[in-house]
């Protein structure tokens, strides 16, 4: 498929803007972009009621994307992972370890997964199959259905909830309180910064409680195995979980777990609807094609748009110079349609591969061991 184009010129390109992100030509924008000027400085627009910061880089290609995402030491997420400048505070409140550094983010990261032991991650996958069967048997039987509501949300959303312990009574409340979050700016869903942090703080508190029933009481499902995971610090001390910590992980899961998983299912359907030369595909070889037709449909989504860095030094990525304290920001979604990475990358094609994609803001696991590319 052709290359999409854009009639604005590169300078007139401001990726801040939320206007720019109503056009129909947002594709040819960053094909623009990848072309053009790569590496480019964006002025920023004023959010939510915080001051208006300083600019940002962003990085549309791949190889400066992935480049990035591997240097934790020049490039560090403690700043803050969204593009505005939130209080230190609120950005590890809602971003768990996806907003600390090391050692922090290492502490933390070697107790989650301790907490994902062979058993429990056998048990999860058990678990997905059930609720997947079961949601979509729900549905089969109604002839339609709005498939974001009654099938790409729920199943995210009931495996989070019954991996960590939550009482059936409470998956509903849960549901509404991550659609807040995650419609922040939507009246809809409350549309302001209140209701964001009234929906987070309860959302915390319910992991907290859980949190300390299960330190005092151990069941088997996934809070109990985070409360009493223990690791050692270069000191030699055992550390567990803290309880406050175990609320803000809660946070990033069932918020950021269940949106990633809800769009890549939805862009996945989306797709598979507007292809149906490559659902009739798979169809004919769901096994043979089920690794690299998820991979695709992940690409595809890009159910991370961006995240955002800042640079700890003075450095160069891209051809650009970039000054310590400088923030970066790392375009997944234009990295997953390079033209010098990904083969007539706006192709939807199920046998992608290899397809190094950055879906999830960090490389496909899936790519060094994929066959070759199957011809449809």
């Amino acid at each position: 498929m052709p290359t999409p184009e854009t009639a604005l010129l590169v300078d007139d390109i401001r990726l801040s803007d939320p206007e720019l992100w109503l056009r129909d030509d947002i594709e040819g924008i960053f094909a623009k972009l990848r072309a053009e000027r790569p590496v480019s400085w964006h002025e920023e627009f004023e959010f939510a009621g915080f001051p208006k910061g300083p600019g940002y880089w962003s990085l549309t290609r791949h190889e400066d994307v992935r480049a990035a995402s591997r240097d934790p030491r020049s490039f560090i997420s403690g700043k803050g992972s969204n593009i505005p400048d939130l209080p230190v505070e609120i950005a590890e409140f809602f971003g768990s370890m996806i907003s600390l550094d090391a050692p922090r983010h290492t502490r933390l990261r070697l107790i989650v997964n301790k907490a994902f032991t062979p058993r429990m991650v056998a048990r999860i996958e058990d678990d997905v199959r059930v609720k997947a069967r079961t949601i979509v048997e729900a549905a089969a039987g109604k002839g339609e259905c709005d498939f974001v509501t009654e099938l790409a949300a729920p199943l995210p959303l009931h495996i989070i909830c019954e991996m960590m312990g939550i009482p059936r009574t409470g998956w509903q409340r849960a549901f509404e309180l991550t659609n807040v979050i995650l419609g922040a700016g939507d009246p809809e869903y409350g549309g302001s910064m209140e209701a964001l942090m009234g929906a987070a703080i309860e959302l915390s508190q319910m992991a907290q409680e859980m949190g300390r029933a299960r330190l005092a009481d151990p069941t088997e499902d996934l809070t109990t195995a985070l409360m009493h995971a223990e690791v050692e610090n270069e000191d030699g001390v055992t550390q567990r979980l803290t309880t406050e910590e175990l609320g803000s992980f809660f946070i990033l899961l069932v918020v950021a777990g269940n949106e990633t998983t809800r769009n890549a299912i939805s862009h996945g359907m989306k797709a598979l609807t507007d292809h149906p030369e490559q659902k009739a595909r798979w169809m004919a070889d769901f096994h043979g094609l089920r690794e690299t037709a998820v991979e695709e449909i992940v690409r595809w989504a890009t159910p991370v748009i961006h995240f955002r860095r800042t640079a700890t030094a003075d450095t160069v990525i891209g051809g650009r110079e970039i000054a310590a304290g400088d923030k970066v920001v790392l375009w997944y979604s234009s990295a997953n349609r390079d033209e010098r990475v990904f083969e007539d990358p706006y192709r939807f094609d199920l046998g992608r591969a290899p397809n190094d994609h950055l879906g999830f803001g960090h490389t496909s696991a899936w790519a060094p061991t994929w066959p070759a590319a199957r011809s449809p």
